[in-house]
């Protein structure tokens, strides 16, 4: 067999990084939570599992818009408000 001249030490430079970043962050949509805080924690690559506790689209029209401006998705499941970062689909098929 022939020389191959593989450097493994710098071989992980060259991976794709499909590693998931960020959280899933669960809390309450009461309105005690400044919207921008929501639309941080998106930004910054969170998924938000949030309770509603309220009027959804009251609640939700502080930060709506912001977070499908910079490629979110949100979407109304049961009792909760589930928000996602850009590039992390809401997958509906199982309903």
């Amino acid at each position: 067999m022939g020389d191959f001249n593989l450097n493994l030490q710098t071989a992980e430079e060259h991976l794709d990084e499909d590693e998931p970043e960020g959280d899933v962050v669960l809390g309450v949509l009461d309105g005690s939570t400044p919207p921008e805080e929501w639309v941080q924690s998106v930004a910054r690559g969170n998924t938000l599992m949030l309770a509603i506790d309220g009027d959804l689209n009251k609640l939700a029209s502080g930060f709506a818009r912001d977070v499908k401006e910079i490629g979110g998705q949100l979407m109304h499941f049961r009792k909760f408000l589930v928000v996602t970062p850009p590039g992390v689909d809401i997958n509906t098929e199982n309903l």
